[in-house]
């Protein structure tokens, strides 16, 4: 019975130590050069929301009354730069969603710290924790959030 040898030649080495690199680099790549065709924007919380029938103008309502004026805040005091809300005009099956929240932050450093900022925020618009919590089970009432998605904006060289 022959045995082979446990030592590698000298010719083995060099190409196992050149294999290496290169695997690493293939697999690094894609991360390497997936930037060169854009550039990175503003990250956007976007949820999609299913308003239940017959309540549509009581959402809008709250909408208006309490969400403009936070995010109204929070662009002034530059905790988010926009928000917008969209009306969908077409279903593609009763399941589908109603309306898109979008709000938009200026990168995803500006999440630190989120939650105080809001809160702090809700606590001057609304008055506190209290008339939050009920504001927010009013509308579990009328409305079911489909999805809430953290988005990157980026944009094309």
């Amino acid at each position: 019975m022959i045995l082979a040898p446990l030592n590698y030649s000298i010719q083995e080495m060099p190409m196992k130590k050149f294999c290496g690199p290169v695997v690493f680099l293939l697999l690094l790549a894609p991360a390497l050069f997936g930037q060169e065709h854009y550039t990175e924007g503003p990250v956007w919380r976007v949820q999609l929301i299913r308003v239940k029938p017959t309540h549509m103008d009581e959402y809008l309502t709250t909408l208006q009354t309490s969400t403009k004026p936070l995010y109204e805040d929070m662009k002034k005091s530059g905790t988010v730069l926009d928000y917008k809300v969209f009306l969908k005009e077409t279903k593609s099956s009763p399941e589908d969603w109603d309306i898109c929240v979008a709000v938009e932050y200026k990168n995803f450093a500006a999440l630190d710290g989120l939650t105080a900022k809001g809160e702090a925020t809700r606590d001057k618009i609304l008055g506190g924790k209290a008339p939050a919590q009920q504001l927010a089970e009013k509308r579990a009432e009328i409305r079911e959030i489909i999805t809430s998605d953290l988005l990157q904006e980026v944009f094309l060289k």
